[in-house]
């Protein structure tokens, strides 16, 4: 049996607060600047200075200082004399999330046994903001640059499994989502057209799946379907992630298609019975 990666990140890229929050009585602006501190972490910055921090939350020496110091007393930091790096301790915040959705628990042993017919790489994914989360992943043989694991974040508008959650939101969340979202290119297959990419949602809307290919990586093609509640309301999707020389777009429809269905649908008759 293969190793399911289980390691979290807990935060994503800085996510925006509206007036209307920040100004109702009940935002507490101390904790928004600590976790903003927090969430500079990552890949790209596993330790930072005291002036990286700073610089990087756009916060004063002072008060980074003060929050990075809280987070070592508290155990979710640690310092060296000169770097601040998060500890283990950090995961806890992610997995409380984790713990309380039982997706992953409750799709694993249907997207196993997916991977195990198919031979590919196998997620579950929920959409936050712009971007989609992986909650649990089967994985095969790496097929991408990026190393994803349970916590990994992607571009939502150039991912299979961002499509299908998209496809899945209210007319009014599509529209504010559309009018936000940065579609940056990933490579020369990437749609960058709102017009464009709205339409190919809706297409996924009408046919219940999304296809991806290219647009996030080079050689790299995916295909996604819906995982729902037991109201029928989109909750995350499920996707089989190959290579473009290793699996046709004729075979993603025709071989795996089906089986993906038939694991989503394994997948949403255990979540509607929780």
């Amino acid at each position: 049996m293969r190793t399911i990666v289980r390691t979290a990140n807990i935060l994503g890229e800085g996510s925006a607060v509206s007036n209307a929050t920040a100004d109702s009585g009940e935002f507490i602006q101390s904790l928004e600047r600590g976790l903003a501190v927090l969430s500079v972490f990552g890949e790209a910055h596993p330790s930072l200075t005291l002036s990286e921090a700073a610089v990087l939350t756009g916060l004063s020496r002072a008060t980074a200082r003060r929050i990075l110091h809280t987070f070592v007393a508290l155990g979710y930091v640690r310092f060296d004399g000169k770097n601040f790096e998060p500890t283990p301790k950090v995961l806890d915040l992610g997995y409380a999330y984790l713990s309380s959705l039982q997706l992953g628990d409750i799709a694993l042993p249907s997207m196993e046994a997916l991977s195990e017919k198919v031979r590919e790489s196998v997620s579950l994914g929920v959409l936050d903001g712009h971007q989609i989360v992986y909650v649990a992943r089967v994985p095969t043989t790496r097929i991408m640059s990026i190393s994803l694991a349970l916590g990994s974040r992607l571009p939502a508008h150039c991912t299979s499994l961002g499509r299908v959650l998209l496809a899945g939101l209210a007319p009014d969340e599509l529209s504010t989502f559309l009018q936000s979202a940065q579609l940056t290119a990933r490579t020369e297959r990437t749609i960058t057209s709102v017009d464009v990419l709205a339409e190919r949602i809706a297409e996924t809307a009408r046919l219940g799946y999304a296809i991806v290919d290219e647009e996030l990586e080079d050689g790299v093609r995916s295909l996604a379907v819906p995982i729902r509640d037991r109201a029928g309301r989109v909750v995350a999707a499920l996707n089989v992630g190959t290579q473009v020389g290793r699996v046709s777009m004729k075979q993603l429809r025709d071989e795996f298609l089906p089986l993906l269905l038939e694991a989503a649908a394994e997948v949403s008759n255990r979540l509607a019975k929780r």
